[in-house]
């Protein structure tokens, strides 16, 4: 295949790089934001579209963040590319702080209490729940029967609550990136044309010197 690396990447590289990217976390963070103002729209459409992928980050549905954040783009009239990168505001080094907050506000919304051990076994509960989900559909499919308990107590326990609790927390943290992002966007997007124009205008110059000289040349 034509774009198939000449070296395979060893998985446990790959899971290692996953969790910590080649050059850091912070080179990966810079190298998103480079990206995101070089996005070829309006400051603000490109602040809605990080709205929405900050905001998905605080939502139980890991895995398809990247389809939360493109449909929340798209009913706010954001940048969709935008709120694709955007959704690396939830990464292995925030994930955590990310699902405790909120699952610790939804259990508060909902009047109920965290059960203890729920802290220290948040991220391998997600991994449980995933492993029962796939067991039983496969039970499914062998006509063997199917035992959702586990899933029901993770529903109630970890999920829902998750799911509410995320909203305020998720709306805070959006909204201020959107805030930081609009004018940060817009100096950007104003200094590059500044200097596409003095480049353009470097290059003229240059091209009428040039006439010029020929038209010395010629007389």
């Amino acid at each position: 295949m034509v774009f198939k690396r000449r070296d395979p990447k060893p998985l446990l590289r790959a899971a290692f790089e996953f969790l910590w990217p080649r050059g850091g976390w912070a080179r990966a963070f810079h190298y998103i934001k480079h990206r995101v103002r070089r996005l070829p729209d309006t400051p603000e459409k490109i602040a809605r579209g990080i709205w929405a992928g900050v905001f998905t980050t605080f939502t139980p549905f890991y895995g398809i963040h990247f389809v939360f954040a493109a449909f929340f783009a798209t009913i706010m009239r954001g940048n969709i590319l935008a709120a694709l990168m955007a959704t690396f505001f939830g990464n292995p080094l925030t994930y955590v702080p990310i699902g405790l907050v909120s699952l610790q506000t939804g259990h508060r919304l909902l009047g109920s209490e965290m059960q203890e051990g729920t802290e220290r076994s948040f991220g391998g509960k997600f991994i449980d729940a995933s492993g029962d989900l796939w067991l039983n559909l496969k039970h499914m499919v062998l006509g063997e029967p199917q035992d959702w308990t586990g899933l029901s107590v993770f529903y109630h326990e970890i999920f829902f609550p998750y799911l509410i609790g995320g909203i305020i927390p998720g709306v805070i943290v959006a909204t201020i990136c959107y805030y930081l992002s609009v004018p940060l966007i817009r100096a950007y997007q104003k200094r590059r044309k500044g200097a596409i124009k003095a480049k353009f205008e470097a290059i003229k110059a240059k091209a009428a010197a040039k006439a010029i000289d020929r038209k010395k040349k010629a007389d």
